[in-house]
């Protein structure tokens, strides 16, 4: 059941990570990945700062920030277009 809500919380994450970061997201599909895979990011960050998400708004907090550095990266390796 925990991986059904890291799942969860990384869609919403990619979501609002897509539409805070204007321009750099990858479309509705790409964005909600990027917010997947931005968790992991965000779990790996935070974890490095020392500092745990206990609660529901805590890895959200956590997954959104990991998926806006991942979409930022994304946006700076792939170079302009």
């Amino acid at each position: 059941m925990n991986w059904l809500w890291f799942i969860l919380i990384g869609l919403a994450a990619g979501f609002l990570a897509g539409a805070v970061v204007k321009g750099h997201g990858f479309g509705l599909l790409g964005n909600l990945i990027v917010g997947v895979i931005g968790a992991l990011l965000g779990g790996f960050i935070f974890g490095l700062l020392g500092i745990a998400a206990t609660s529901l708004l805590g890895a959200l907090i956590c997954a959104f920030v990991g998926a806006v550095v991942l979409l930022f990266l994304l946006k700076f390796v792939g170079g302009k277009k």
